[in-house]
Parts: structure tokens; sequence; C-alpha cells
């Protein structure tokens, strides 16, 4: 089973802003769909709540500490452990967010990749990813684009294996 974070960061690691996304790249919704598509999502209520709805086509577990949360259509656990024993035939389980569940599964080692996109921006915000310590991930892929008439800001598409030691 690989445990795989995606995330779309600022220059300045920043990840949203008031409960929500501080820039609008339809790339970066593309891919994350393309990507995520038949798996199964793992994020925290906050993020869950800022989407709305669990998303096509994939299986939504939401975390959160509240024993009595639901959510039609949706897997709840009360810890990303017990969220990752939820899944069930899938070798690809994606981390989608937020901040708080983001920070935990690096802290806890639960980790295996990081699928970045990397706006080439700095933006005010609330939320922020974790500082990649690249002493413990390694850049194995990098796609470079410029920003469009459809995307306002140049970013990347950025993969992140753990080192083995």
């Amino acid at each position: 089973m690989m445990i795989t974070i995606i995330a779309a960061i600022a220059t300045n690691n920043a990840l949203g802003k008031d409960n929500d996304l501080i820039w609008h790249l339809p790339a970066d919704l593309k891919r994350f769909k393309k990507v995520t598509t038949g798996h199964h999502i793992l994020m925290g209520r906050n993020t869950f709540e800022s989407i709305g709805k669990p998303l096509p086509n994939r299986t939504t577990i939401i975390i959160t500490r509240n024993k009595n949360y639901f959510k039609d259509g949706c897997l709840v656990a009360n810890s990303i452990e017990e969220a990752i024993k939820l899944v069930e035939n899938d070798a690809n389980i994606f981390i989608i967010g937020g901040a708080q569940i983001y920070k935990e599964a690096i802290e806890k080692d639960l980790v295996d990749q990081l699928d970045i996109t990397q706006v080439h921006q700095e933006f005010e915000a609330d939320v922020f990813f974790p500082q990649i310590d690249l002493s413990v991930w390694k850049e194995v892929r990098r796609e470079n684009f410029t920003a469009d008439d459809k995307n306002k800001y140049d970013y990347s598409f950025i993969s992140y294996q753990k080192k083995t030691i």
C-alpha cells in the first residue's frame, strides 16, 4: 500500500485561508482529479466541509475526533491510523488535507510519497504545509509550467519519495 500526500502549496508553504483555497489553478484541479479518481482519499473534517460533498469516483474518509460525526456517502475515522485501516483493496491512498492532517501523517512517518503542486507565488494564509525536509525526501520528478490564460500563476508538479536508509 502506497500512501501519498497530495497538496498544492505556495512558495511560502501557504495552503489556504479561512478554510478555503487561496488561488484557482485549473491545471492542478484537473491533475488532482486524474491522480485520485478510483482511490481512497483521506482528509480532515474541515477540509471535507470546505469541499462540501464526497468527490465522485473516490472513497472519502473523513478524520475527526467527533465520535458522532456522520456524512452520507463517506467513511469516518477518529485517527489517521484508523482511516488507513478502513482502506480495502486499494494500492494507492491519498491524504488530501488539511494542514494538521499533513503534519501528523509526516510526523508519524505514515507517508511514502509527496505529490506537490508548487505555486510559484507567495500568499497570505492561515494554514501552511510543513517544511519538506530534504534529508528525508528526494525529488524524483518535476514538471514546470508558466502562467497562461487559464492558470494565473507559474507552477510545478513535483514528486518526492522517502529516502531509504
